[in-house]
C-alpha cells in the first residue's frame, strides 16, 4: 500500500490531521458514540477510541455504536489496543502500544487497507518503529500528562524535533498537549498533535476542537 493510498483512506492531503482526537469516557462523561458526534461536529476527520476500564464486550458494543456514527458523519475511526475489536467492528485501523500485539502480526491480520499507529516513549523505540509496517509513530509524553496512571518519562520538544528529522514516517506528538503548547509540537516537526484532556474537559467539545485545530494549523 502506498503512502498516497493511505492518505486517501484518511482523507485530505496530509497523512494525518493536525489534531488527532482521542476519546475518554471517564474524562468527558460521555459515551464514545456521543464523543464522536461532538468531535466530528468540530471538523475532525480521524478519531481514536481509547478505553482502559470497560470489559472487552462493553468496548466492542461501544465501538459498534461509535463506528455507526462515524460512518454517517464521514469520520475515520481508530481502535486503541484491540486488534480483535477493530476487526470485529470494521474500524479504519488500530493504535498499538508497546505491550500490544506486534505491528507485523497486526498487519497480517488487518491487511494493507487498515491504518496502524504505534506508541513509543523513547528515542530508541521511535527509531526502531520507523522500520515497522505501521503508518505513523506516536511519540511522547512530550509534556507532563495526567491522563495516564503511570506515565512514561517526559521526552520533551528537543527529542521530538530530532526524531522528526530522523524518521520517514509521520510522527504524532502526544502527552500534555493543550492550547498553550500545541503549536510548539507542530513547529518541532510533528505531523499531528494528539489531544485528550484539553479537548474532552471543555464545556463545548466541538468548539474546542475548532480552536485547537486553528492553533495547530496556523501559518501552515
Amino acid at each position: 500500500m502506498t503512502e498516497s493510498h493511505r492518505a486517501e483512506i484518511i482523507g485530505g492531503a496530509s497523512p494525518l490531521p493536525r489534531v488527532y482526537a482521542i476519546t475518554d469516557v471517564g474524562l468527558s462523561g460521555l459515551s464514545h458514540a456521543e464523543q464522536v458526534k461532538l468531535i466530528a461536529a468540530g471538523g475532525a476527520s480521524l478519531i481514536q477510541l481509547r478505553e482502559k476500564s470497560a470489559s472487552p464486550l462493553e468496548f466492542y458494543e461501544a465501538s459498534l455504536l461509535a463506528v455507526a456514527n462515524a460512518r454517517e458523519l464521514g469520520v475515520k475511526l481508530i481502535i486503541n489496543d484491540r486488534v480483535d475489536i477493530a476487526m470485529a467492528v470494521k474500524a479504519d485501523g488500530v493504535h498499538l502500544g508497546q505491550d500490544d500485539l506486534p505491528p507485523d502480526r497486526a498487519r497480517m491480520l488487518l491487511g494493507d487497507s487498515c491504518l496502524i499507529g504505534y506508541s513509543t516513549h523513547s528515542f530508541e523505540q521511535a527509531i526502531a518503529a520507523d522500520t515497522m509496517p505501521i503508518d505513523y509513530i506516536a511519540f511522547g509524553p512530550i509534556f507532563e500528562t495526567a491522563t495516564k496512571q503511570n506515565p512514561d518519562p517526559v521526552v520533551g520538544l528537543n527529542a521530538l524535533r530530532l526524531l522528526t528529522q530522523r524518521v520517514a514516517k509521520p510522527v504524532v506528538a502526544i502527552g500534555g498537549i493543550n492550547r498553550s503548547n500545541i503549536r510548539s509540537v507542530i513547529e518541532a516537526g510533528a505531523m499531528s498533535a494528539a489531544i485528550i484532556a484539553d479537548l474532552l474537559k471543555a464545556e463545548d467539545i466541538s468548539e474546542q476542537f475548532r480552536l485547537l485545530n486553528a492553533l495547530a494549523s496556523a501559518r501552515d
